[in-house]
């Protein structure tokens, strides 16, 4: 059998395949200890199931018609080439994946800049970007700051916007084994979840509030002096703002604003600090608003002022794709190089394009993935190429989306099926699956795992960095002669100081490797003068409220079952069997006044447009309608956008009536 890395969430799973029957083992190893869920256990069913792209398809008139490699990658760099003489490298962007190898996300930023343009872009930009910005502000490093097995001795864990047992189903076995040690779990949403079924304390807010929670739970703990004063005065900076700006955000006050009673938070609060080691772990609940970064701010405060990092506690943001980490990592960002370096670090910019055989790198920040549909309608950006990325349907207010696919100049999608964005493409090139490749894979707590390649290409198919491999060469670009992914490997190991003395074969025969390392900011945080920052935030109201037409409160929520925008987990037998029809969640109150019933059909309207679902009664708070977001949700959701180019996913306000 073969160890592969499991292509769904961030968690990291590592799967064993017969290379005969393609049945899944889990793996007994780390991270994740012979556990698997559903979507890992099931994980290979896509891989052979109907739909996978054969061979490279051109659009003539309306129709796709098949066309060879060497056709293809011609009169598509050819056509870029074209684009950038006529207007400018900027004229082209890419998109990059969080479900490609590390060494093909590297690759693909790699093309972008030696083709003169840092528009290069990832679904990072749609998660936890806001996660990045804020903890690079407080502590200097954009990344998840211990590993999950610091989870099992912590005494306490505050998770914020985010419901494990749904999203990463294994690491709730971390949480649960720090909760028979005794451990308190506490949990904060905008309704109640699975998780909560877990939890000591359970606060379920008003979608928005989230920064007058963690105020008021910081004004408790510095009005009642449980902060660590050692800490604070030695390893930070900022707490004489704080400390002022929390003054005013009495539990009693935020009673009103989030709906949680003030008892339950000083409680909180009091639990919390108490506890001595803490972790706090966070998710699209937070990062999803207008006011994503701030929200991500105010709770990073709650860890600083306890001293919660290193070996006294950690900062957990999960993220939901493989390798979304690996993209980040590997530079598929429009502001940073890899390892987070901004653009303007002209040291390590110039390290990086003598590596690739150039003088210089861009340095002008690139479009972000959400600015780039209209840059698009306004010309800016003539052609578009996506490897991995379904944008038609995972991107807020999608229906602006797919207008602005259709005035490409050229659009080149790279994916495995005939995806929603697929349909708009001039070129769809196939790429081979996660098990017909081998590859580095980054998970959320920063391990490098090496997966193995367990069968043949499907069809004429490719592996991505084949593909990338022969772009580059088309387009003439230093350095895309690699006669293996393990040559890719190495090159990217030499970018960062930690790999350099690392070989890609310790990677392959070992649990994965820690970059930078297992812990960070033990000793000091990675900022110019070592100290992390206190920032002090404000409540920022979300971009629309509800009102007399628009009177509750949509947000969308992920399904254990479901990934992403379903392409793979639609395609898998055993999870369609599992999965159920996607529902509406409605207050029961609501519901009442609506004159809906359990099982009704309804429509749900926001001010981008309407869809239809079946209702579920009960599960969220009155006021709020929780939709799953893996279909069509994304018509409506909001595209305002927060300082790190993420959608206000988590709050639109909605209407919703009895349909039929």
């Amino acid at each position: 059998m073969k160890a592969v890395v499991c292509p769904y969430c961030g968690f990291g799973c590592r799967l064993l395949v017969d290379e005969k029957t393609m049945k899944v083992k889990p793996y007994p190893g780390e991270p994740n200890r012979g556990k698997l869920c559903p979507k890992g256990l099931h994980s290979t069913e896509f891989v052979r199931s109907g739909g996978r792209l054969r061979r490279p398809l051109k659009r003539v008139g309306s129709a796709m018609v098949p066309v060879s490699w060497g056709v293809a990658i011609e009169e598509i760099s050819n056509k870029l080439l074209e684009i950038r003489e006529l207007y400018g490298a900027d004229a082209v962007s890419f998109l990059a994946s969080s479900k490609i190898s590390n060494e093909e996300n590297y690759l693909v930023q790699k093309i972008a800049r030696l083709f003169g343009t840092n528009n290069i872009d990832n679904c990072a930009r749609l998660c936890h970007e806001a996660s990045v910005h804020a903890l690079k502000l407080a502590v200097g490093t954009g990344a998840q700051t211990n590993p999950y097995e610091d989870l099992e001795a912590f005494n306490a864990i505050l998770i914020w916007g985010y419901n494990p047992a749904e999203t990463h189903p294994v690491v709730m076995d971390y949480i649960l084994r720090a909760k028979r040690n005794g451990a308190k779990i506490i949990v904060v949403d905008v309704r109640e979840t699975r998780t909560m079924v877990f939890a000591d304390y359970k606060l379920v807010i008003r979608p928005g509030t989230d920064i007058t929670l963690a105020n008021a739970i910081a004004n408790v703990i510095i009005r009642e002096e449980l902060y660590d004063e050692d800490f604070v005065r030695s390893r930070t900076d900022g707490f004489s703002e704080v400390r002022m700006g929390v003054m005013k955000y009495k539990p009693e006050y935020a009673e009103k604003v989030t709906g949680v009673s003030a008892e339950t938070i000083q409680e909180v609060a009091r639990t919390f600090a108490r506890a001595g080691r803490g972790a706090l772990m966070w998710g699209m609940g937070l990062t999803q608003h207008v006011s994503g970064v701030e929200n991500v701010l105010a709770v990073i405060n709650l860890a600083l002022l306890l001293g919660y990092i290193g070996e006294r506690g950690g900062l957990y943001p999960m993220r939901g794709q493989n390798n979304v980490q690996g993209a980040a990592y590997m530079g598929a960002l429009s502001e940073f190089l890899p390892g987070y370096i901004p653009l303007t670090d002209e040291r390590f910019r110039k390290r990086v394009a003598s590596l690739w055989g150039v003088e210089d790198l861009p340095t002008e920040r690139g479009l972000y993935l959400t600015e780039l549909w209209d840059a698009i309608e306004r010309g800016d950006v003539r052609a578009l190429y996506i490897v991995g990325e379904n944008p038609a349907v995972s991107e807020a207010d999608f229906i602006h989306v797919r207008k602005a696919l259709r005035k490409l100049d050229l659009l080149v999608v790279q994916d495995l099926f005939m995806t929603r964005t697929a349909r708009y493409a001039h070129y769809v090139l196939p790429a081979s699956a996660f098990c017909e490749k081998s590859g580095s894979y980054m998970n959320s707590e920063r391990r490098i795992q090496w997966s193995h390649r367990v069968c043949e290409p499907y069809g004429d198919s490719k592996p991505d960095w084949k593909i990338l491999m022969m772009l580059g060469k088309a387009l003439g670009l230093p350095g895309f002669d690699y006669s293996s992914i393990e040559e890719i490997t190495a090159e990217y190991f030499r970018l960062f100081p930690e790999l350099e003395e690392r070989s890609v074969e310790e990677l392959k025969n070992s649990d994965g490797i820690f970059l930078p390392r297992k812990r960070l900011h033990t000793w000091e945080f990675a900022t110019p003068d070592g100290k992390a920052r206190l920032i002090a935030v404000e409540q920022i109201e979300p971009w629309e409220r509800p009102d007399k037409e628009y009177p509750l409160v949509l947000t969308t929520v992920r399904k254990i079952s479901h990934y992403n925008t379903g392409e793979m987990t639609l395609r898998s037998s055993s999870l369609v069997r599992l999965m159920g029809e996607p529902k509406a969640l409605i207050n029961e109150k609501d519901a009442k006044k609506l004159g809906i019933n359990d099982g009704d059909w309804v429509e749900i309207e926001t001010r981008r447009g309407k869809i239809r679902m079946r209702a579920k009664v009960g599960g969220v708070p009155e006021g709020v309608i929780a939709v799953p977001f893996h279909f069509k949700a994304n018509k409506l959701t909001s595209p305002a956008l927060n300082k790190a180019g993420t959608p206000e996913f988590k709050f639109s306000a909605c209407r919703v009536k009895r349909f039929g």
